[in-house]
């Protein structure tokens, strides 16, 4: 039943002011319907108060019960009596003759038991009251009482009051079906045109809703067409209106931000490499000088060297993921993604000899448009990742598939599995899955979002389902 129930504003005006013109008019109709047959009822009353009783005074005349033939015919008193005139005699509660009255003359009727009854039961008080008799159908009688103590009914049939009627319902249904039908084209159409500046906002509004907003520059569609501020559909189109005004400066505000925050990191990283790989190299050169150094100082330039290569190795991420940002463009040419599975999966075997390392290839090699270095960096990431967070003897299953059209690389793990709380921002930058991870065996948490945004350069995508004892990471990026 809920989807039969109209979903948009215009449907529901038009239909309430289909469904109030249809009680109006229900209304109208019954009210005219009462009145008249109240009015004609009343009529057929009148006329037979005119009438009286005097046919059915002449049926006490008839010297023998009554048949169903013409006998009594000259007994009967058929004056001023219109045709269908229906008479009758009670004695004690019992009829005694009835007879109606006919183009041919008198015809004695035929009562049943139950007209007998009904009749029996009309009370004398010289009032109309409506008798359905089975001979005869519907009457509207009167009864009075005799000068011999019994009770005579002259009744009028309520056939042409019914038919009146009738013929009123009929014309009403089918005037008020065509107002209806005529209201509800009208009222389609002007509630239509009332509502064109709200279908406009609503338009606008959806076209803003099909924006992405989260990043980059957005220009927003034209502002919604304004109507009379004075009335509701006005007012909802100009609040919109200075609502996306307001969304827009806050985009723009936003785009210039993370322009500002994209240049300086790329500026940063730019001219961090070279001081960076100045520190690095005064320490190797100073460890390797002939004479002899004391311990802590050798332990200390050995730090010194090693600090300085995970900071530049940061320093790099950093710049690769603002030159991403900035929109770059990577090199396209063919990538043979199982040779570059081959040899990643070779180098992590040799760096991870703790774990159990798995390969899943298909028969054929499998080749896609994109950057070979990169997509290198991808999967080196990825296997890390699982080296890195996972305790040794856990097993990581590298597999590789092809539909035709997108190649899909899966790394998974039995390890531990990511918390829930960190699986929605683990492509995010600076995300550690163990915040407690010394720095120089955790990471700094860009391998996941260089991932991620290597992949979307690609036109791909990365996912991740994770839980206690499996954790899958998969890469599908269009084939060649």
């Amino acid at each position: 039943m809920r989807s039969l129930r109209p979903h948009t504003l215009r449907a529901r005006l038009t239909l309430g002011l289909l469904v109030l013109l249809a009680v109006s008019c229900a209304a109208v109709g019954l009210a005219a319907v009462v009145e008249l047959n109240g009015f004609l009822t009343s009529r057929l009353d009148e006329q037979l108060t005119e009438a009286g009783n005097r046919f059915a005074v002449s049926l006490e005349h008839k010297g023998e019960p009554e048949k169903d033939d013409h006998d009594g015919d000259e007994h009967a008193d058929t004056r001023r009596q219109a045709t269908g005139t229906f008479g009758a005699r009670l004695v004690n509660g019992t009829v005694t003759n009835a007879a109606v009255v006919r183009s041919t003359g008198t015809l004695n009727v035929g009562l049943t038991a139950a007209d007998r009854e009904r009749l029996a039961a009309v009370p004398a008080d010289g009032r109309g009251h409506s008798v359905g008799l089975s001979a005869l159908a519907e009457y509207r009688v009167i009864a009075t009482r005799g000068l011999d103590g019994d009770v005579l009914i002259t009744g009028m049939p309520l056939e042409p009051v019914e038919a009146a009627v009738h013929r009123l319902e009929l014309v009403a249904g089918i005037v008020f079906g065509a107002a209806l039908t005529a209201a509800g084209v009208a009222g389609a159409l002007w509630v239509r045109w009332s509502l064109r500046p709200l279908s406009r906002v609503a338009a606008t509004a959806t076209r803003v809703s099909e924006l992405p907003l989260a990043s980059g520059e957005v220009a927003l569609p034209p502002r919604a067409p304004e109507s009379d501020p004075r009335g509701e559909v006005g007012r909802v189109a100009g609040a919109f209106n200075r609502m996306l005004g307001h969304v827009e400066d806050a985009l723009t505000k936003r785009h210039a931000s993370e322009e500002r925050l994209r240049s300086f990191a790329a500026d940063a990283s730019h001219e961090l490499r070279t001081p960076v790989a100045s520190v690095r190299g005064h320490a190797e050169l100073a460890l390797l000088h002939p004479g002899p150094l004391p311990p802590e100082i050798t332990r200390a330039l050995q730090r010194i060297a090693a600090e300085s290569t995970r900071m530049g190795a940061m320093v790099d991420d950093l710049l690769l993921l603002a030159r991403l940002d900035a929109g770059r463009p990577l090199e396209s040419a063919p990538v043979d993604l199982t040779r570059l599975v081959l040899d990643a999966l070779t180098d992590a075997r040799a760096t991870g000899s703790g774990h159990r390392w798995e390969l899943d290839l298909p028969e054929d090699p499998v080749t896609v448009t994109g950057d070979a270095h990169r997509l290198q960096q991808v999967l080196a990431n990825l296997l890390s990742n699982a080296r890195l967070h996972t305790p040794a003897g856990t097993k990581v299953t590298v597999t590789l598939e092809t539909d035709g059209s997108t190649a899909s690389l899966k790394v998974h793990d039995d390890g531990p599995g990511i918390p829930r709380d960190i699986q929605p921002g683990v492509f995010e930058r600076f995300t550690r899955a163990d915040r407690s991870t010394k720095a120089e065996t955790g990471g700094a948490g860009l391998g996941l979002s260089i991932v991620a945004a290597v992949v979307e350069a690609h036109g791909g995508s990365v996912t991740l389902e994770s839980g206690p004892g499996s954790t899958t990471f998969t890469v599908r990026i269009d084939d060649a």
